[in-house]
């Protein structure tokens, strides 16, 4: 069945409710503070649909980002509706790679927080220094600056970098993570930023204190035993509960 959004638009149900709940991530990371001006983006991929995917039109903020308003992409970044913004090359060129060669990176998030970049850009990278960092031990890629990413080359060595995983810290530049879901995605940046917030807070008091190999195993193993009742997912529970504080001061995401 299909949903009419606007005139000579037509969309399937599906797409509309990824559209959906794509808009209110976005809206979930500008309210955490992880917005960027008009730059990076959160894609995903569309319902049904072989190499489609939304992406935030550039000239927006995060907070201003709609249903209606994302764009419909495909892996060669042309149009596939009749949104009138136009799209980030840096962004296309970053996310279609990792959408046209991963079959689970249904959402992508890439942000510029100053956590993030501040512990890209440090030697060593992540250390498992804190509760959050443990989720991560040995679970994340790296991949060196090379400048905006604006040529299509660099594709290649992304996701030659980033192999099996699905977190990555872009040295110099940010955070970068990969999830079969929506919710999934925003508790993996939820985490990994926290990671970072404690590291840098840590560090700027003496030196960390490691935690060992060993007991970094066992808080992997036991991580999800607290997992709430009834989740479909990982951070399922987390992201419905961050749109209903969205949605008690705007709701025009859904439109």
């Amino acid at each position: 069945m299909a949903t009419k959004l606007a005139a000579n638009s037509q969309m399937s149900e599906a797409e509309w409710a990824a559209r959906q709940q794509l808009a209110a991530c976005y809206r979930v990371f500008d309210m955490m503070g992880w917005s960027e001006m008009i730059y990076n983006h959160i894609t995903l991929k569309v319902p049904g649909e072989e190499g489609a995917f939304l992406i935030n039109p550039f000239g927006l903020h995060f907070s201003e980002v709609k249903a209606s308003n994302l764009v419909k992409i495909d892996l060669d970044g042309a149009k596939l509706d009749d949104n009138p913004y136009p799209i980030n090359l840096a962004g296309f060129v970053q996310h279609s790679v990792f959408h046209r060669h991963l079959a689970d990176a249904h959402c992508i998030a890439h942000t510029h927080t100053t956590a993030g970049m501040a512990v890209s850009s440090l030697e060593g990278g992540l250390r498992p220094v804190n509760f959050y960092a443990c989720n991560f031990a040995g679970q994340i890629a790296y991949h060196d600056f090379e400048g905006i990413t604006v040529r299509s080359e660099e594709g290649e060595r992304l996701v030659a970098n980033l192999g099996a995983r699905r977190v990555m810290l872009l040295r110099n530049h940010g955070i970068l993570v990969m999830g079969r879901t929506v919710p999934e995605a925003f508790i993996k940046h939820w985490s990994l930023q926290r990671a970072c917030e404690i590291q840098l807070a840590t560090m700027s008091m003496g030196t960390p204190l490691e935690v060992s190999d060993d007991v970094v195993a066992v808080h992997q193993r036991d991580l999800f035993k607290g997992m709430v009742e009834g989740s479909t997912g990982p951070g399922e529970a987390d992201f419905a509960a961050m749109v209903r504080l969205v949605d008690r001061s705007d709701t025009s995401w859904r439109e």
